[in-house]
């Protein structure tokens, strides 16, 4: 969605540009040295860490992929006048001297909460890969083997889910270290990491060992000296053991046993959950998961939602994990069906992303709502979040159960994936005709353009 504004914007600017994007599934459209050397400027709209190395001695423009969405042509003129030049002494937490080489206002910098909220969505989106398929591959154990997952593919998918979810962990530590200090910080967040799942000290212990290791790692890098012709042994072997052995003593003997302590009272608390506390908390959830459309508040709630998976037995389902996607599904159907019922309060541009948006709110990609929040936040965002809540709060009170962090209604095909169908089918229903109705009578209805008269 940021490519195709940023593109349009740039053809309104009669600006030449040239878009490379790296999504869940790896980069595509991927610059060549020639463009980048040929290349006025260069602007990165990312929430996770991009490897700039690609773009010393380029002038660069750094932000956040909001920006990209929202207004594609301002940043398009910032990149365009920047003087900031990225060099080889840049850090992701800082740019090199001269200049800053990125937006001081943005959410996605090195430094304070932007910087941290890059940095971690940097290691999920690493982690998501493998939260999917070692969820899908656990459900399809228990289809093929029964409750027990009983039999010889059955076994065989529960060895490829729990190795999934073995190794997740280990992934988000090393990603949000090497997302802070670059690959030298890699091996001790993965170290860390695998600690941490050992530990049973679960995704919060993983997001402290990932930034424990960026930043001892960081400070290395900056106070450690050695002679020239021994400083290729810096980041190969000197930092990844030093920063290795702190990390680990420091989660075995310090950090350890308190972090545990607290994912298993945080574990059984949400398991206990039900009846009118569950139905508040799905309440919470739901809102959560539409107010920002996945940005850092919905992927609380989404995390939130996969730390009970990891916990559950054979055959158990999480009725966190329900309330979760079946909130998170409501914004883009919503704003579907009300481009439906409500024709004339949309342009024709988001009566076909409203088209669209049926499959994204089927698959549980709630970011298939954000041209719309984009175009009108004060009434979409409102809408959404108050039909994700009455879904998140009638799937808890319903008792509906998921076994699978992703997927939407294409797990169906799952046995034993979704508990209570009916009923979680019902609370999706739900809050998407109570959203599409809401936004459609607060938008205002949308006035043509006047035709020009003849002459």
């Amino acid at each position: 969605m940021a490519a195709e504004a940023l593109q349009a914007a740039a053809a309104e600017k009669g600006i030449s540009l040239r878009v490379e994007t790296q999504g869940s599934i790896g980069a595509e459209h991927v610059l060549t040295a020639q463009e980048i050397a040929d290349a006025d400027a260069v602007l990165i709209a990312a929430n996770a860490t991009v490897n700039k190395d690609r773009f010393i001695g380029k002038r660069l423009y750094d932000t956040n992929v909001e920006d990209g969405i929202r207004r594609p042509g301002e940043i398009l003129d910032r990149a365009l006048a920047t003087v900031d030049v990225y060099g080889p002494d840049a850090t992701e937490s800082g740019p090199a001297t001269p200049g800053a080489a990125h937006d001081p206002a943005r959410t996605g910098g090195g430094r304070g909460f932007g910087g941290a909220y890059r940095h971690l969505m940097t290691g999920v989106s690493y982690m998501i890969p493998l939260v999917v398929a070692g969820g899908i591959s656990i459900a399809l154990s228990f289809a093929f083997g029964g409750i027990h997952a009983e039999g010889a593919v059955a076994s065989a998918f529960g060895t490829i889910g729990s190795s999934a979810f073995g190794l997740m962990f280990a992934v988000l530590s090393g990603f949000i270290a090497f997302s802070i200090a670059d690959r030298p910080a890699l091996a001790a967040g993965l170290i860390g990491g695998f600690i941490a799942n050992s530990l049973t000290a679960g995704f919060l212990g993983a997001v402290v060992t990932g930034f424990l290791a960026g930043y001892v790692v960081l400070a290395m890098k900056k106070w450690i000296k050695m002679p020239s012709g021994l400083s290729g042994l810096l980041p190969v072997l000197v930092i990844p053991l030093i920063s290795s052995v702190i990390v680990g003593l420091v989660m075995i003997f310090a950090l350890g046993k308190p972090l545990t302590a607290l994912n298993s009272s945080l574990s059984g608390w949400l398991n206990s959950i039900s009846g009118t506390n569950g139905a508040i908390l799905g309440l919470i959830l739901g809102a959560m998961m539409a107010i920002d459309m996945a940005g850092p508040i919905g992927k609380a709630a989404y995390f939130f939602g996969v730390a009970t998976l990891t916990s559950l037995s054979a055959g158990q389902t999480s009725l966190i994990m329900a309330a979760v996607m079946a909130a998170g599904m409501v914004p883009p159907l919503a704003m579907s069906l009300a481009t439906v019922i409500a024709k004339s309060r949309f342009t024709k541009e988001e009566r076909q992303a409203g088209e669209t948006a049926w499959l994204l709110g089927l698959s549980f990609i709630t970011e298939g709502a954000i041209p719309f929040a984009a175009a009108d936040p004060l009434r979409v965002l409102p809408s959404v979040s108050i039909g994700s809540a009455v879904t998140g709060a009638l799937s808890m009170l319903f008792g509906c159960g998921l076994a699978v962090p992703h997927g939407g209604l294409f797990v169906l095909p799952i046995p034993g994936a979704i508990s209570r169908l009916p009923l979680f089918l019902v609370a999706i229903a739900a809050g998407t005709v109570l959203a599409a109705v809401v936004v459609s009578v607060i938008k205002p209805v949308r006035t043509p353009a006047p035709v020009p008269a003849a002459v």
